[in-house]
């Protein structure tokens, strides 16, 4: 299975929610316990501005290029902007991009990194200066690598950015999962969206995931799923107010990633957020995450 991460990941915005160590700190931690090989890990390049334009707008991408976004730009976008951010952003859509064609050569990868789902096309929100899933999608689409794909989205934040950019395009199935009250405040309408109850628990959120998304997969029959893994469903996340378990966390992925082998769906993983109070959490729910997508790779006597 390959894994893709670039070092440039890790941007220094201060002391801040968003632990960008943390795409480091996953990758320390699969060699460590060698549930992916140092082979296994792939190194992504920059997507070239063109690519960006297959989803944003030119306005956006030359603000963001001559550092010009204005000081709503910069609030809406809550990180702080700098060169070093823009070149993490760029890499990161290659790294979805990827991902994905990995995916559909291997039948499931990962990325860790990506998910920015808030990003729309003339601005960025909550993190996200670019929406890298958009990106790759057009992009795969474009080469004709591709020409369905469903976006299945558990982060605990509804993805807007998505929804917007996908909405009244049949060739993509949007499905966000998420705490309904939370950010955003203004939650565009996805092809499916479940807005889950504050404290919503392990039983009563894998019920529905276990109950809506083969049907999903059935009706819409992708070439390609793009699952945003996201940690922040979990009961001690600072932005989330859901109450999964690690261990339900795991088992999320279990689905996500057993539904769609059933079918011979390939599946690109992006881990999305994730911003527990013990850093470590978000780290092992994340690595949890790849182990999940390893074991889709290994045969009944557990080889690859």
């Amino acid at each position: 299975m390959k894994v893709v991460h670039h070092p440039a990941y890790e941007v220094d915005i201060g002391v801040h929610v968003f632990p960008t160590r943390k795409y480091r700190l996953v990758r320390e931690w699969l060699l460590a316990e060698r549930i992916v090989r140092q082979d296994e890990l792939v190194t992504p390049q920059p997507v070239t501005d063109d690519d960006v334009r297959l989803v944003h707008t030119a306005a956006y991408v030359v603000k963001i290029r001559e550092d010009r976004l204005s000081p709503m730009d910069r609030i809406a976008l809550e990180v702080p902007f700098s060169a070093a951010l823009r070149e993490s952003m760029w890499l990161c859509a290659g790294g979805t991009c990827l991902t994905a064609r990995r995916a559909l050569a291997d039948g499931v990868a990962v990325h860790l990194g990506g998910g920015f789902h808030h990003a729309f096309p003339d601005h960025g929100e909550g993190f996200c200066l670019i929406h890298d899933v958009a990106i790759a999608i057009r992009m795969l689409q474009r080469e004709g690598a591709i020409r369905r794909c469903l976006v299945v989205d558990l982060d605990v934040h509804h993805g807007n950015g998505t929804a917007a950019i996908f909405a009244g395009d049949a060739s993509v199935f949007t499905f966000s999962m998420h705490q309904q009250n939370n950010y955003p405040a203004w939650k565009p309408a996805s092809d499916l969206d479940l807005g889950l109850p504050d404290e919503t628990g392990d039983r009563d959120y894998l019920a529905p995931l276990e109950r809506h998304l083969p049907d999903i997969l059935d009706r819409h029959v992708p070439d390609l799923v793009v699952y945003l893994a996201g940690a922040d469903p979990y009961e001690r996340d600072q932005l989330g107010g859901l109450a999964l378990t690690i261990d339900g966390l795991r088992r999320r992925d279990a689905v996500v990633l057993a539904a769609a082998r059933a079918r011979g769906i390939p599946v690109a993983v992006t881990l999305a957020g994730g911003y527990a109070a013990n850093e470590r959490d978000t780290v092992e729910i994340h690595v949890n995450t790849v182990r999940e997508a390893a074991k889709q790779m290994r045969g009944p006597g557990g080889e690859r």
